[in-house]
């Protein structure tokens, strides 16, 4: 188990502490897991909580508009009655306090038993059990559906309802209201580990995942197979929409939580296919939220609410809350046009087979050896010239419709535009500039000759070199390219067949990027890790060779 913990005994304890010090309107109250706010205010206080692990509810939620105090028990474990008691004392006003409580058995008696011996203390208390997992039947053999992610705009429905001046009958039927229009579901890539325990608390094959699985990594409804971020997406919005009565025409809010270590970037792009989804369904997203609010420690995943709104609840959820882990909701954006492929890549209805099928062999090849030129690239590089260059193919054959492939300098100009746009890194701008480069040298030729062909890949080549300020013996796909080209001239000169020269040329990229392996880096990301790359040839080198390759083969 690797976690940046001093001891697992401490991890809460010394999370709070670093919480509280960095947020100046919270408190530790004394010698507990009890968090509040700085200064309490009059009306009704609202009070959550739960096991650590779930960071950064519950005690990130605190602050005017939201939570007045949370109470944290060991990880995934319910905090004491005598915890609860100490929070509801700390906060409690005359108009008496309301506490947040997710589904879980140990949640519903520590904070229940707390709230009936605060009203033996003459203290109004109220509870609300939050219990919007739509994985789960509720039934009577079962304990009901468990509290998960959505708990959080509850909190804020709550919160706005208790700063508005409400009582607490009032505060408690909207966090009632709110709660029966919620509804969550969760998947899990993998599972999450405590720290006390050291290991991860259920397994996962390598292909597998969980669905409508638990906050504290519980079992879901069943495992599957790993799907694409889309078709994942709909089968989280399905089991939602269907369990809460969702139709067209009706209003949502949407909350794309974090369940703990999955990126920003994977995050986002679930929140891309949940709107898209909603939409094409008739449902309208008045806001949305993506991010980290309510966690499984360390589990990569991600769960989907969806909470029925009309416009007053819309307004509980964006009058003005300030807390540590709050944001406020967005209107999401409609999606912008895709960008069209650039005017001299524009269809002129015309073609040629010799072209269009050296086009074809070169993408095909570079999308066959994807995985071999991801993984020689991850050993020295960023990992991202095999996916790069596949992605680059896949534009190149989705366009050949488009392209003049009658007229050689009109289609390499369009292939230049189109791969500046797709291809990102480095490899975009280099081998754009070879492209239009070359352009340009069969533009000026009198006619386009296989010895124009020739003079224009090594104007190409050239030109790529003078933007990436590179030379022979760099380590880099010049060590491929400009044997290549060179040999590619020199066999023309010869007045050798085509095929013969364009084998000669091959032949001269392979050995040139096998070479690569013996050098030291001067260029790129390689240059950077000195005597690690030995004995690992250049990626862009050996996607030289492979397109020049797959050139060579052509009947």
């Amino acid at each position: 188990m690797k976690k940046l913990i001093n001891n697992p005994v401490s991890v809460v304890p010394e999370m709070l502490e670093g919480l509280v010090r960095l947020s100046p309107g919270l408190r530790l109250l004394s010698d507990s897991h009890v968090v509040l706010r700085q200064t309490q205010t009059e009306g009704v206080a609202l009070v959550s909580g739960g096991g650590a692990g779930h960071e950064p509810a519950h005690a990130g939620f605190i602050g005017p508009g939201l939570l007045h105090a949370a109470v944290t028990g060991d990880v995934f474990t319910s905090p004491s009655t005598d915890a609860v008691l100490e929070a509801i004392r700390a906060v409690a006003t005359p108009a008496g306090v309301l506490l947040i409580v997710k589904n879980y058995t140990g949640d519903r008696l520590n904070f229940g038993l707390a709230a009936e011996m605060a009203r033996a203390e003459g203290i109004p208390a109220e509870v609300v059990i939050v219990d919007d997992d739509t994985a789960l039947e509720a039934g009577p053999e079962n304990a009901g559906r468990r509290g998960i992610a959505g708990t959080v705009l509850v909190h804020k429905v709550a919160g706005a309802a208790a700063a508005a001046g409400l009582d607490l009958a009032a505060v408690k039927a909207e966090a009632e209201a709110a709660i029966a229009a919620l509804g969550t579901m969760a998947v899990a890539l993998s599972p999450c580990t405590v720290p006390a325990a050291g290991k991860p608390g259920f397994t996962l094959g390598e292909t597998e995942i969980e669905l409508g699985l638990g906050i504290h990594g519980e079992a879901g409804i069943r495992r599957v197979s790993m799907a694409s971020a889309d078709r994942l997406t709909e089968i989280l919005l399905d089991r939602v929409v269907a369990q809460k009565g969702l139709r067209a025409g009706d209003k949502v809010a949407l909350l794309v939580n974090n369940l703990g270590a999955t990126p920003v970037m994977e995050l986002l792009i679930v929140a891309r296919s949940a709107l898209a989804s909603l939409e094409a369904r008739g449902i309208s997203v008045e806001r949305v939220w993506a991010g980290t609010f309510l966690t499984a420690i360390d589990m990569a995943g991600c769960s989907l609410s969806l909470m029925k709104v009309d416009a007053a609840r819309l307004a509980r959820l964006d009058a003005p809350a300030s807390a540590p882990a709050w944001t406020p909701g967005q209107v999401p954006q409609r999606p912008a046009k895709p960008t069209e492929l650039a005017p001299q890549a524009r269809v002129l209805g015309t073609s040629s087979p010799r072209f269009e099928a050296s086009l074809r062999a070169i993408c095909a090849a570079l999308s066959e050896a994807e995985p071999k030129l991801t993984a020689m690239d991850q050993a020295v590089g960023d990992g991202d010239l095999g996916i790069s260059l596949e992605r680059g193919a896949a534009a190149i054959l989705a366009a050949l419709p488009e392209l003049d492939l009658a007229h050689p300098p009109a289609a390499l100009a369009g292939l230049s535009s189109l791969l500046r746009r797709v291809l990102g890194g480095t490899s975009g701008p280099l081998y754009a500039v070879m492209l239009l480069r070359a352009s340009r040298s069969l533009t000026a030729a009198s006619s386009v000759t296989p010895g124009a062909w020739a003079e224009a890949f090594a104007e190409g080549v050239q030109a790529l070199a003078q933007l990436g300020d590179g030379r022979a013996g760099d380590r880099t796909m010049l060590d491929a390219l400009l044997p290549a080209a060179e040999a590619l001239r020199t066999a023309l000169a010869g007045d050798v067949p085509v095929s013969a020269a364009i084998a000669a040329a091959a032949s001269a990229a392979r050995e040139g990027a096998d070479a690569t392996a013996k050098m030291a880096p001067r260029r790129g990301r390689s240059s950077y890790l000195g005597d690690r790359t030995a004995g690992h040839a250049d990626p862009g080198a050996e996607a030289v060779a492979i397109w020049l390759k797959a050139l060579a083969d052509l009947p």
